[in-house]
C-alpha cells in the first residue's frame, strides 16, 4: 500500500510540470511560451498534436493560450491549445490550399496603410477587413507616412479615409518618423492585445521602435524600382507595451489570399453590401447579374463604392484558385 502511494506521488509530481501559458513568439519550429509565473519556456509541438478542422502551416500562433509539459532540460512540449476567441488567417501562399494563422486572441487589429512608399491597394485593404469581419476582430486603419504625401497622393489619402470611415472603420493619420498621431495611437493600444499588420515597408517596425524604448527592431528601405518594402521582421512576436498591453509584430504581408470563405458568405463580410442585400429580389442573390439586385443598383448610384464592389468580386473569384495573385 505504501509503495502504491509513493507511486501516486511520483505521478502527481510529474503532472505538476504541466503549465498554462501564452505563446509570445514563433520562430518556425520553436515557440516561446510565457507561463503564468512569468517564465519564458522554449517549446515545441508534440508529435501527435493536431488542430481540429484547420489545414494550417502553423497549428499554433502567437497569442494562443496553451498547456505545456516542461521537461528536465527546461524546454517543453505544447500538449494542448485552449479555444480561441478569434484569429486572423490568410491563404498560406500563392495558390496554396493551406492556411496561415497570423495571430490569435486579439482585442483589435491595426492595418498600417501607406498611400505610397509603398502602395497599399484597396483590394489588399478589403481582403484584410473581410477576413477580420469573418473572425470577429475589430480593425482600425492607420495611414502612415502622411508627411510625404502631396498632390494626388494627398487627395487619395483623404478619399480613402472618407470611404472607410463612412463604412464604419475607424481611421487615423500617423507619421511615425515625426511622431504626429503617436499619442492617440498609444492611448488606443493601452491594455489591449493588438495585431499590427500591413505590407513590408509601411513602417510597422518604426512605429514599434518609437513606442517601446529599447526594443530596436530592424527597419528597412523601400526598393526604388519596385516601390515595395523589404522584409525586416522574420518571425511573429508579442511585444509588451510600457503602459500595458501587447503589440503583435508580424512579417510584412505581400498578398492576402482569403480562405475558408464560401461564396454565399462573402457579402456578409462587407457591411455596406450586406446592408443592401436584404433588398435584393432573390434571397440567394450573388450580386453579380441577377435582376432586382439592390447591391448592383447601389453601386450604379454610388452608394457602394466601385472599389469595394471590385474587392467583393475579387474574393468571390478566389474559389477559382488561378485568380489569386500576390499583389492583392
Amino acid at each position: 500500500m505504501t509503495t502504491f502511494y509513493i507511486y501516486l506521488s511520483l505521478v502527481n509530481c510529474h503532472l505538476s510540470t504541466d503549465m498554462r501559458g501564452l505563446v509570445i513568439k514563433n520562430t518556425g519550429s520553436w515557440y516561446t511560451v510565457r507561463t503564468e509565473d512569468g517564465r519564458d519556456i522554449e517549446s515545441k509541438i508534440k508529435g501527435n498534436f493536431r488542430l481540429k478542422d484547420i489545414r494550417s502551416t502553423n497549428p499554433i500562433a502567437v497569442g494562443d493560450r496553451v498547456v505545456i509539459d516542461i521537461n528536465q532540460e527546461g524546454t517543453a512540449f505544447i500538449s494542448e491549445i485552449e479555444d480561441r476567441k478569434n484569429y486572423i488567417i490568410r491563404r498560406a501562399s500563392n495558390l496554396s490550399k493551406q492556411s496561415h494563422i497570423i495571430a490569435a486572441n486579439l482585442d483589435q487589429a491595426m492595418l498600417i496603410v501607406t498611400v505610397n512608399y509603398p502602395i497599399t491597394t484597396t483590394i489588399f485593404i478589403d481582403r484584410f477587413l473581410a477576413t477580420a469581419e469573418a473572425y470577429r476582430v475589430p480593425v482600425k486603419l492607420v495611414f502612415n507616412k502622411v508627411d510625404r504625401y502631396r498632390g494626388e497622393d494627398r487627395e487619395c489619402l483623404e478619399e480613402l479615409i472618407k470611404l472607410y470611415t463612412k463604412i464604419g472603420y475607424p481611421c487615423s493619420k500617423l507619421c511615425a518618423r515625426t511622431g504626429e498621431g503617436l499619442d492617440e495611437l498609444k492611448a488606443e493600444l493601452k491594455d489591449k492585445i493588438t495585431l499590427l499588420s500591413g505590407h513590408s515597408g509601411v513602417g510597422k517596425s518604426t512605429i514599434i521602435n518609437t513606442m517601446v524604448p529599447g526594443v530596436n527592431l530592424r527597419t528597412g528601405t523601400i526598393s526604388e524600382y519596385h516601390n515595395k518594402g523589404m522584409h525586416t521582421t522574420t518571425f511573429s512576436e508579442m511585444i509588451p507595451l510600457p503602459d500595458g498591453g501587447y503589440i503583435i509584430d508580424t512579417p510584412g504581408i505581400k498578398g492576402f489570399g482569403t480562405i475558408e470563405m464560401e461564396g454565399a458568405e462573402v457579402s456578409h463580410y462587407f457591411p455596406e453590401i450586406f446592408s443592401f442585400s436584404s433588398e435584393c429580389k432573390f434571397s440567394n442573390c450573388s450580386h453579380r447579374h441577377e435582376p432586382g439586385c439592390a447591391v448592383l443598383k447601389a453601386v450604379e448610384n454610388h452608394r457602394i463604392s466601385e472599389s469595394r464592389y471590385k474587392s467583393y468580386l475579387n474574393i468571390l473569384d478566389d474559389k477559382e484558385e488561378s485568380k489569386y495573385r500576390e499583389e492583392y
